[in-house]
């Protein structure tokens, strides 16, 4: 078990996968220098319920059972004036117990999951690979700079489920996944879904 502090977020952050967000609380402006000072990641989890920013009132927000270590490719200040900063998606985690500090800052009781080793592409997962080499070729993905190992399954899967216009549930449940064929089973089935052919 290690103690590690966590950036809850209303949308789920896959391995390899980026995601922008602008930075204007104290406790994760101070969260984001301290990890861009060690070097270290922080813990993205999603938000099953609740808001990310705390509401007098209102109870905590209830968040997943486990998440994506994420580190700061990127950062720069906004055209608003607050910090937005580029995150990407390492290992996982899987979240027991979480404690809230006097600043509000949540620190998260993790497990980190083994890393799976590096799955080939098969035939059937074709399809998969092509839409992902589509979806990169969109100004916005361009903007985010991937760097995707089209040999490896793993790394194709999780960067589709980040990029397609899921609901973050079904990207948290993908996420939870350990078998790289039910990964690639589930998305081929949720591209079928998209393009009407089921």
């Amino acid at each position: 078990m290690e103690t590690i502090p966590l950036f809850p977020l209303s949308g789920v952050l896959l391995p390899y996968g980026r995601m922008p967000l602008q930075i204007f609380e104290q406790r994760y402006l101070d969260l984001v220098r301290s990890s861009m000072k060690s070097n270290q990641p922080f813990g993205n989890v999603w938000i099953r319920r609740g808001a990310e920013v705390p509401q007098k009132g209102r109870a905590a927000p209830e968040l997943g059972d486990w998440g994506t270590l994420a580190r700061i490719v990127d950062w720069d200040q906004l055209p608003n004036g607050l910090l937005g900063i580029t995150i990407q998606g390492e290992g996982r985690f899987d979240l027991f117990e979480t404690e809230v500090q006097g600043n509000g800052l949540v620190l998260g009781q993790v497990e980190y999951r083994d890393q799976p080793v590096a799955a080939g592409m098969l035939p059937q997962w074709q399809s998969m690979s092509d839409v992902l080499q589509s979806l990169e070729t969109h100004p916005h993905v361009q903007g985010m700079q991937l760097q995707v190992d089209y040999q490896d399954a793993w790394q194709v899967g999780w960067t589709l489920t980040q990029l397609l216009p899921l609901d973050e549930y079904i990207k948290y449940e993908l996420l939870g996944l350990d078998d790289i064929e039910e990964l690639m089973g589930e998305l081929d089935l949720i591209l079928n879904q998209i393009s009407g052919e089921d």
